[in-house]
């Protein structure tokens, strides 16, 4: 897990909210835990999981 941490707050329609939140207790997960979860797989589809060793340039 990261060292650090840094907070991304996002809108979400309160369905979406509440059928995510349902999902996530059934796999007995946080929704924070999930959207990490999503992040870092979207970060390593595009980069590659040595991303870290060669951050893209902001």
């Amino acid at each position: 897990m990261e060292n650090r941490t840094a907070r991304l707050t996002l809108l979400i329609d309160p369905q979406k909210k509440a059928a995510f939140e349902a999902l996530c207790k059934e796999e007995d997960v946080t929704p924070s835990q999930k959207v990490r979860q999503f992040i870092r797989e979207y970060v390593e589809a595009r980069l590659g999981e040595n991303w870290r060793e060669n951050p893209p340039k902001s």
